[in-house]
């Protein structure tokens, strides 16, 4: 039997009506240069500063273009989602955009800085235990008992489409880019920069910056297949990049991103304290993986010159920085 054709995916099409579509609600982030950076990495290093946007990451470009995708009777019944953290923040924040109601169910180890920024926003929290299968499974009883719209953190086209506006950006900011450094978890972000990138600029790299404690989409890419991950997640200090790829985002990161590169706890350290000391911005850990690949001795021999590197959040838990930085 001939294998299935692959569905449907985002289009740069997609991503340039999302883009007009959020462009009210959103910022159109900065970019930022360090010659500290710049040195490690030798070339030049473009910092896009999601750490910026509006709820302090990325997820806002993504959860305010689902949002505004509803019809107005779906979208009085509410929205719902899981979220260790910052889709948590943006999906309440652009639910709060049209008064309807956001249900987001958090595992009980999410940060506290994104627990209280999701109240703060108006989200109501549905506490769960930190596994996905419970993740999951508390996130459909919460729809069927509100009625509410599942809008995954992740694995959607809507939420790819949005979050690829981000380069649609920085192609426009860095018109002579080499290479970007994306920061993985779910993939949206990467689906979406990619989508763009390949579609504009196809020469220029697309390479994924993963944890290797979380180093599942590093797994899937080389095997051709979605993988899980090798050891335990949850013992990266990038919680934002905890979570596996999904149906949706793991074909384009197969077939548009070039590569994944893992890097270990001792650099994710080492450079959320460079850029904390030196760019004066303030990143969360899963922003300082890709400063991380930037700037690893390894990833200097590529011999790229001008290369973005997509900060993507900055909801710091400052009670934990004396641990991080340790």
């Amino acid at each position: 039997m001939p294998e299935s054709p692959l569905p449907a995916r985002p289009t740069l099409d997609d991503v340039r009506a999302a883009a007009r579509r959020i462009e009210p609600f959103v910022h159109r982030t900065p970019i930022a240069r360090c010659a500290a950076i710049d040195a490690l990495a030798g070339g030049d290093v473009h910092l896009k500063c999601e750490n910026l946007q509006k709820v302090g990451a990325f997820k806002a470009r993504g959860a305010m273009n689902a949002v505004r995708l509803l019809d107005d009777e779906t979208a009085s019944r509410g929205v719902v989602t899981h979220s260790s953290g910052n889709h948590a923040q943006a999906l309440a924040w652009a639910a709060r955009s049209r008064d309807i109601p956001a249900h987001i169910v958090m595992p009980t180890t999410a940060p506290a800085v994104k627990r209280r920024a999701v109240e703060g926003y108006g989200g109501i929290v549905h506490d769960c235990e930190p596994t996905l299968a419970d993740r999951l499974a508390t996130c459909e009883r919460v729809a069927r008992e509100t009625g509410g719209s599942i809008i995954p953190p992740y694995d959607d086209d809507r939420i790819i489409a949005g979050q690829g506006t981000l380069a649609l950006e920085l192609l426009g900011q860095v018109p002579d880019l080499e290479a970007v450094v994306v920061p993985v978890g779910g993939g949206g972000l990467i689906s979406g920069v990619a989508t763009v990138v390949k579609a504009l600029a196809p020469q220029v790299r697309v390479i994924g910056a993963e944890p290797a404690l979380a180093d599942d989409a590093a797994r899937s890419k080389a095997a051709g297949s979605i993988q899980p991950h090798a050891g335990d997640p949850t013992a990266t200090i990038a919680d934002g990049l905890r979570t596996t790829l999904g149906a949706r985002t793991f074909p384009i990161i197969r077939e548009l991103v070039d590569e994944i590169v893992t890097v270990d706890e001792a650099a994710i350290g080492r450079a959320l304290r460079l850029v904390l000391e030196r760019s004066k911005l303030v990143i969360e850990p899963s922003a300082a993986v890709g400063v991380a690949v930037a700037t690893d001795p390894m990833f200097r021999t590529r011999g790229h010159r001008t290369i973005g590197v997509v900060l993507c959040g900055g909801n710091l838990d400052l009670a934990r920085l004396p641990d991080l930085l340790g």
